[in-house]
């Protein structure tokens, strides 16, 4: 049996590499069932208008983009959701591995593990970092494509409207509610703009710091102004 898919892109400001995302969705689709939705976290639309495939579904729902994850949801109509970076790529075999992971039972949520999309060594140390970070904690961040069944999301209430840490938050709440939650070894291939544009130490400690923060208590309303470089 396979099960359908939502794949939900959050986005704002990326009308430049958008429509280049959908097609490597769909390069790997592999006959899969799915829909794609982009939700728009400019008012003005400037993401989603610059979107060529008629079948993509366009909403726009203002910034945060845990409201953005959840408007996309709201409108999904998939048996799984995916929700997926724009700058983050799957790679051949994703969905087929998400299909019998479901199918199966052996999981109701996972996510992937982090690649970046680099060949500077440096990405591998920290591609290495994240993974066993990700085992120590069992909580797999947002550029990790976090996929998990419909009808689970919705249970636990969908994503919390914070600033950031909207994927921490609802991982704690999903391990906490006792779901099958799995870390899979095989990548998803992240771009390395983040870490090129702040700086590769900068990006790493900086986030490292703030989750180190946030889960000891610190509010991500306070944390916020220290996660985009000024």
């Amino acid at each position: 049996m396979n099960m359908t898919y939502s794949i939900i892109i959050p986005v704002l400001n990326e009308s430049e590499i958008i429509n280049q995302s959908i097609k490597n969705i769909l390069k790997v689709n592999n006959g899969y069932e799915i829909e794609i939705i982009v939700v728009d976290g400019d008012m003005n639309g400037n993401t989603v208008n610059a979107i060529e495939n008629k079948n993509v579904i366009k909403i726009i729902a203002g910034r945060g983009r845990g409201k953005q994850m959840n408007a996309g949801a709201f409108a999904a109509r998939g048996d799984v959701l995916i929700f997926l970076h724009a700058d983050t790529e799957f790679l051949e075999g994703a969905f087929e591995l998400i299909n019998l992971l479901i199918v199966k039972k052996m999981c109701d949520c996972g996510s992937f593990s982090l690649g970046i999309k680099s060949n500077k060594v440096i990405f591998r140390l920290i591609e290495k970092m994240v993974y066993l970070r990700t085992k120590l904690t069992n909580i797999p961040y947002g550029d990790q494509a976090f996929f998990i069944k419909r009808d689970k999301f919705f249970q636990l209430g969908g994503f919390a409207d914070i600033p950031i840490m909207e994927d921490i938050e609802f991982m704690r709440r999903a391990k906490k509610s006792g779901l099958k939650l799995c870390i899979l070894p095989q990548k998803v291939l992240t771009s390395a703009r983040r870490w090129n544009e702040e700086g590769i130490i900068y990006n790493t400690v900086r986030n490292w710091i703030l989750a180190t923060l946030y889960f000891t208590g610190v509010k991500p309303e306070k944390l916020e102004r220290f996660y985009y470089k000024h």
